[in-house]
């Protein structure tokens, strides 16, 4: 975090920005862990993160450090659902594409081979997952086909032998130029069913193309996938995935952990703001003192302190197992709305230095906007809760 100068009145207090002790609810145990991986997060990714972002780099060796704090195994460790979430707050508010990285591999790639793989596919990738020393990339946006994509994907599997072979083409697909393998969720054309299959990035007839120019998440090596005619073995399905219907119960839970993303974002902000705020002087006088800056640090942590109870909470009945779509919904399209905000009004605080990713904040705001759109968009995400709370649908 920017460390707020002390200033003729001192360090200011609060200097977490935890107000309402979230972080208090962990037990002792995660609780230290927790502070010795957001301080390594703080002093190692943060600021080396800005020169990647406006590379759009992807950062290897940040990456390796972080597997040797644990952030690659965080679905298979034992930690409570309140620790990981919080471990997706202080990734995203050192980084938003590292958290991204970080919850895609953790939810939905580990998370997936874990519960759906076979054991010899267990066997094989997840030694080398939970450390980070390989990568894989969730593969289920297509060109023509993103919040549709249930009932309109187009991606097609066809066994031959004892092969399978997999024709379409994917987009968006964080991490594909990078990964050691792709899991990729096709249309079986013998039965219509949406199953996955590991499909390593080696083989013949798959290609990666890095999207750029991106405004956000530049960090993210997201790209688009062709699949031409590639062939895996029969053994490369996942035994678990041969259905579309098991798969959702994994993307409730990755949508939600897009909830704990905003939340840290906009601790980000505050950090950010609050720093520059009693750093910066006008008119003879810190910005921190002036009233509208004020309310505008007080709105940016109100709604940070807001998503991270409501993020606490979805935690416990997560743990609980009682997590429905509904309340993932809820929590993603309400979180990031409320970031947007708050990274608009940090940027709006910085006046001109807000534009400029050398002041952080500028990253940040191109960050919250893929935030928002995202694990379903924000409209989307509204409709599933209207749809929850009327029993009627306006999906058409």
């Amino acid at each position: 975090m920017p460390v707020p100068p002390a200033g003729p009145h001192g360090a200011p207090p609060f200097p977490d920005a935890d107000l309402m002790y979230i972080v208090d609810l962990l037990a002792p145990p995660e609780r230290d862990r927790y502070f010795g991986i957001r301080q390594f997060l703080q002093s190692s990714v943060r600021q080396p993160s800005i020169g990647y972002w406006n590379r759009e780099e992807f950062p290897f060796g940040l990456l390796a450090d972080m597997g040797k704090h644990g952030l690659g195994a965080l679905q298979l460790d034992g930690s409570s659902t309140l620790f990981k979430g919080l471990m997706y707050v202080e990734l995203a508010r050192a980084d938003v594409s590292l958290s991204a990285l970080a919850g895609i591999h953790n939810e939905l790639i580990l998370g997936m081979i874990s519960e759906l793989g076979s054991e010899e596919q267990k066997a094989r990738w997840l030694p080398g997952l939970k450390s980070f020393a390989h990568l894989g990339a969730f593969a289920l946006t297509e060109p023509d086909h993103g919040s549709d994509i249930a009932g309109g994907l187009e991606t097609s599997a066809r066994l031959d032998g004892g092969d399978w072979v997999l024709n379409g083409a994917k987009r968006w697909i964080g991490a594909a130029t990078i990964a050691d393998f792709a899991l990729v969720w096709a249309r079986d054309v013998a039965d219509g069913e949406i199953k996955g299959f590991i499909v390593e990035t080696d083989r013949p007839g798959y290609t990666a193309t890095k999207i750029s120019n991106k405004i956000g998440l530049r960090i993210m090596q997201n790209a688009d996938i062709v699949l031409e005619g590639v062939r895996i073995p029969a053994g490369n399905l996942l035994p678990g995935a041969t259905s579309f219907s098991r798969t959702n119960e994994l993307l409730r839970d990755s949508r939600a952990w897009v909830g704990w993303q905003g939340a840290g974002i906009q601790l980000a902000a505050f950090d950010v703001a609050r720093a520059y705020a009693l750093g910066r002087r006008q008119f003879g006088r810190e910005l921190a003192g002036f009233q509208l800056v004020q309310q505008q640090l007080a709105d940016i942590l109100g709604n940070a302190s807001a998503s991270l109870a409501l993020m606490a909470q979805l935690a416990r009945i997560q743990q609980e197992g009682k997590l429905e779509m509904v309340q993932a919904a809820m929590a993603k399209a309400t979180v990031t709305r409320l970031a947007r905000s708050s990274v608009a009004m940090g940027r709006s605080l910085l006046g001109g230095n807000g534009i400029s990713s050398d002041y952080e904040m500028g990253k940040l705001f191109g960050d919250a906007e893929i935030l928002y759109t995202y694990e379903g968009s924000y409209e989307i995400n509204s409709l599933i809760v209207g749809r929850a709370v009327t029993g009627r649908s306006a999906f058409h």
